[in-house]
């Protein structure tokens, strides 16, 4: 038995959910954002709710209940709030900077790191230090700040690179004589 999948998905005002066979589309002010379904669960909506129940009482009917109401919950959330995730650049001479559609970012190599931004994820510098990644899908805003980290992972000696603003590194005693 699910224990996400068996909560209701409440609607907040100023969002718009549709079903249309097995493609459910929520759209608010931040934009807009489809989902497939799978063909283990049945979602319908009563009022201002979005309900999901399995398709039987096989595994991949439970599984599927619990991941789609959680799918469902985040395109919501996202179409009415947005995600945001914030990084830090720790290092001497390491900075970033957006120029139009590339976030170009000075990390000690011989050569800047060009990343292209992309469609649907805004990034902005408030600070030479500090990335904001922001969009409405969840997915895609975890993954573009993940690339973005694999530039220049965190080291543990003297704690340079890029790392999640909430990140606690675990640092490492230098070398003894």
């Amino acid at each position: 038995m699910s224990r996400v999948g068996k909560y209701p998905v409440e609607i907040p005002s100023g969002v718009e959910v549709a079903l249309a066979g097995r493609t459910l589309t929520a759209k608010g002010k931040f934009g807009s954002l489809s989902l497939e379904l799978s063909e283990n669960v049945t979602t319908s909506l009563e009022g201002r709710r979005v309900v999901v129940a399995p398709n039987g009482t096989e595994r991949p009917a439970r599984m599927m209940w619990g991941t789609t109401r959680a799918l469902i919950a985040n395109m919501v959330r996202g179409v009415s709030a947005g995600y945001a995730k914030t990084m830090e650049i720790n290092g001497t001479g390491y900075r970033a900077q957006v120029q139009g559609k590339n976030l170009v970012l000075n990390l000690g190599y011989s050569h800047d790191v060009v990343y292209p931004v992309p469609e649907g994820i805004r990034i902005t510098c408030e600070k030479p230090t500090s990335v904001r990644v922001e969009g409405v899908d969840k997915r895609l805003v975890g993954q573009v700040a993940a690339e973005i980290r694999a530039f220049r992972p965190p080291e543990p000696y003297k704690g340079k690179g890029v790392k999640y603003e909430a990140e606690q590194i675990r640092r490492k005693e230098g070398k003894k004589k």
